[in-house]
């Protein structure tokens, strides 16, 4: 069974029931769940028992993110995690937040005060995660992080990209093709400022191209689609000077043809870089309007912090991160388009 609930600013919750037996190999492995209500919502508990004999109903994992309903790479996450469900017979609720701090925060509050078997989370904004995190400990409830990490948040196991080292890697292919130079200026539009993945990637950026005299500016675009292309549109119209444009999210990166196409530009007329897990942008990087792109394997996302906590469950250790990455580019595109139809 699924249902999904939407609560106030635009965000999701998602619980699904299961009933089925886990098959757990002899390797052991991984479990799953995850959801939570930021508003409140009801519960729902899965039949049958785990492969240790434990009630599958006694297994209830959270998982929550930032991230936006309508955002493919999120629904692709949605999708990893339901299907961890499903291999391992727990109950699973999710949360997509549409980056609202607030919510994320009550989000977690709520797992914990729900005696959740574990909880999977994304950092919203650098420092949040601390306090929340204490409480879980105190309550005997582990915490993974994903998608966007905060190390010293006392989390156990990230899953996902560095994101401090993928701003370097999109300067880093930016300066190495020689794409900008000494006195240039790289735009970089965003979802939201201040959001830690803004904050983490615009870092590593300005770690590579401050050193050699390149400027970046920040734009906050918005994350729905229709008003982030105009703004996008509209801002590049008054700056023609820049550059080049790294997206510093999925969504302002599939703008990317939708802006050309609107300003009568031809691909290629700047440099750009950025996400590549939406297929409007791995259709860009074929069409030569995106140079690169990194994938960073959502479904993964969803799928291995419920397997990370699963493990716990079961008596099996975790402590170690999981990176999700891999840049493409237009010889390498056709690898990744298959997951995004």
């Amino acid at each position: 069974m699924q249902e999904s609930i939407d609560t106030p600013g635009g965000s999701q919750e998602t619980q699904h029931a299961i009933s089925r037996r886990a098959l757990l190999g002899t390797a052991g492995a991984a479990g799953l769940g995850v959801a939570l209500a930021a508003c409140g919502g009801s519960t729902s508990s899965a039949a049958g028992t785990s492969g240790h004999g434990k009630s599958a109903s006694n297994s209830v994992f959270y998982w929550i993110s930032h991230g936006a309903p309508g955002d493919q790479i999120w629904v692709l996450a949605d999708q990893g995690a339901t299907k961890a469900g499903t291999d391992l017979g727990v109950t699973i609720r999710t949360s997509l937040l549409n980056n609202n701090v607030a919510q994320q925060e009550e989000a977690i509050t709520s797992a914990i005060a729900a005696r959740a078997a574990g909880i999977a989370t994304t950092s919203p904004q650098p420092g949040v995660l601390g306090p929340l995190l204490s409480k879980a400990r105190a309550a005997g409830i582990p915490v993974v992080t994903l998608n966007v990490d905060d190390v010293n948040s006392g989390r156990l196991a990230f899953v996902g990209p560095a994101s401090t080292d993928v701003g370097k890697g999109w300067a880093q292919y930016l300066v190495e093709n020689k794409l900008v130079k000494s006195g240039d200026t790289v735009w970089l539009p965003v979802e939201q400022v201040g959001a830690a993945y803004q904050l983490l990637e615009t870092s590593g950026i300005n770690s590579v191209l401050q050193p050699l005299g390149i400027k970046t500016d920040v734009f906050q675009a918005g994350a729905d689609p229709a008003a982030s292309t105009s703004a996008m549109t509209n801002y590049l119209r008054a700056h023609p000077n820049l550059t080049a444009m790294i997206g510093l999210g999925d969504q302002v990166t599939s703008n990317t043809e939708h802006v050309f196409n609107g300003l009568g530009w031809s691909p290629g007329k700047i440099p750009v870089v950025g996400w590549g897990n939406t297929l409007a942008s791995a259709q860009a990087v074929q069409q030569g309007y995106i140079r690169a792109a990194y994938w960073q394997y959502p479904d993964s996302q969803g799928y291995m912090p419920i397997v990370l906590l699963h493990m716990l469950t079961r008596g099996l250790a975790i402590g170690y991160d999981i990176t999700t990455l891999k840049l493409y580019d237009k010889t390498t595109v056709d690898a990744f388009v298959k997951y995004l139809h």
